[in-house]
């Protein structure tokens, strides 16, 4: 069952659609119009008020969608991102979405390609619209500066979902003020001076900048040479050239230089032993300032 498209209504069970004039409510009915269109990817798009998780509800329902299903969230009331963390965030204060898609096509050994190329789409989409610079730290946080400081302002989380797809969520905090940020560390794009904090056309970029990336890559059989992918990462990825440790699964860390993201989407670590390390998963923490 689709989720009722509450944002047209005046339906809100969170204090009200207008209940702070500063974030006012997404236009669904325009979004749509401006998004989904024939030979387009984007299939459908629900905007909802409140949900749990947009990743949890789309991934449940994925057998039975297109390719190309879009679900935005008001609120997030358990939202996640990876290793099971929460992610809270007062209503419409930023963009809290998921999308499905079906690379049917593409090898499974390149879907991990997958949060790589949305960070890509996401940071171009921010740029484009709310003039921010926004790095990707790998492998799926979003970072902007605030004040000289280095700043996680939203993430992505991949999961398989159903037999032959991928549900990709994606947070961004965009007008979170100082005393509402969850950490001290975190950021938004207004504190990053955002020259819009309208979350309309801010949504509009990111989801036109994911799709021209996916059908890039798509269309290079998902090799992320070919599609420019790769090269374009690289060139956007703050953890490069820093002294980085990855936290392990197995409780076991590596220190060294990130000098590479590999063909599988791994960043490489140069250690102090001469040896170099892929990374497939694990936390990375910045240890030398840019």
């Amino acid at each position: 069952m689709t989720p009722r498209d509450a944002s047209d209504d005046g339906n809100d069970t969170s204090g009200g659609r207008w209940s702070d004039l500063d974030r006012p409510p997404l236009n669904s009915a325009a979004l749509r119009r401006a998004l989904v269109r024939d030979g387009g990817l984007w299939s459908s798009l629900d905007v909802v008020p409140v949900i749990g998780s947009t990743n949890t509800d789309l991934a449940g329902r994925a057998d039975g969608l297109p390719e190309g299903a879009v679900l935005v969230a008001e609120e997030q009331n358990a939202g996640r991102g990876r290793l099971d963390r929460v992610w809270t965030a007062p209503p419409r204060s930023g963009l809290f979405f998921s999308v499905l898609l079906k690379p049917v096509e593409v090898p499974i050994r390149h879907w991990g390609w997958l949060p790589l190329l949305t960070g890509v789409a996401v940071a171009t989409g921010l740029s484009r619209a709310a003039g921010v610079d926004t790095a990707l730290k790998w492998p799926n946080d979003l970072l902007v500066t605030v004040r000289g400081e280095e700043r996680k302002a939203g993430g992505i989380l991949a999961e398989r979902a159903g037999a032959e797809g991928v549900v990709i969520g994606i947070g961004v905090n965009v007008s979170l003020r100082e005393d509402e940020l969850p950490v001290p560390a975190a950021g938004s794009l207004a504190l990053a001076g955002a020259v819009s904090t309208d979350r309309d056309p801010l949504l509009r970029a990111v989801l036109r900048s994911l799709e021209d990336w996916y059908g890039r890559w798509r269309a290079a059989g998902g090799d992320p040479a070919e599609s420019g992918l790769q090269e374009t990462y690289a060139a956007g990825c703050a953890t490069l050239g820093r002294t980085v440790r990855a936290e392990l699964p197995g409780d076991r860390s590596v220190v060294g230089e990130a000098v590479a993201v590999d063909g599988d989407g791994r960043l490489v670590l140069a250690t102090g032993e001469g040896v170099q390390e892929p990374v497939g998963a694990g936390d990375i923490v910045h240890l030398r300032p840019v």
